[in-house]
């Protein structure tokens, strides 16, 4: 039903603006959102990348406090695919902790 999932493991271009316009004139119920993710927290960041500079930026310019961690964007990946967002399409969900 919803191309989240298959957009986010393909690497398909989020929907954009003449997108949005062309799928809500098609007759197709499926919807077409695009997971945006910010810096996911893996064992791998973890070990390669993230440092105390790195932990006092994300302390620095995220709203919410925490470590954005790939369960964060399977629980908005299941939303989406749910029929609870059966009303939202074309739309880049961005799921980032705040990051300003």
């Amino acid at each position: 039903r919803n191309s989240a999932i298959r957009a986010r493991s393909s690497g398909m271009r989020c929907p954009g603006r003449h997108c949005t316009r062309r799928i809500s004139a098609s007759p197709s119920s499926s919807s077409h959102n695009c997971l945006v993710p910010g810096w996911v927290i893996t064992p791998k960041q973890r070990q390669l990348w993230l440092d105390e500079e790195g932990e006092a930026e994300i302390r620095r310019v995220q709203c919410l406090p925490g470590h954005l961690m790939p369960d964060d964007l399977a629980r908005m990946a299941l939303f989406l695919a749910a029929d609870d967002s059966r009303m939202c399409t074309g739309q880049n969900v961005i799921v980032d902790g705040g990051w300003v």
